[in-house]
């Protein structure tokens, strides 16, 4: 990834965990060369998800913000019963 925003690095970031869960139920003494095909795979798999899952809940999160935010623009206002005609 080049250059990646900050979003991306803290979805990267939360792939930490899961990543460093899965490595510790297969043997973290292991090199990484001693690990089968379907354990790098499911090793894939788990960083992939956190990242992504990361990704939507952020992405969710902003829409809502942004959601809230026109919707408050967008409203009928109020208007004042003693002004000016």
């Amino acid at each position: 990834m080049i250059d990646p925003s900050e979003m991306e690095l803290a979805a990267m970031r939360s792939a930490l965990a899961p990543l460093g869960d899965y490595v510790a139920s297969i043997g973290m003494t292991r090199p990484l060369a001693d690990y089968g095909k379907a354990e790098v795979l499911r090793l894939v798999e788990v960083v992939v998800d956190a990242y992504q899952a990361h990704m939507l809940l952020e992405h969710e999160r902003l829409a809502a913000k942004e959601r809230a935010y026109f919707e408050t623009r967008l409203s009928p206002r109020p208007t004042s019963s003693g002004g000016m005609r």
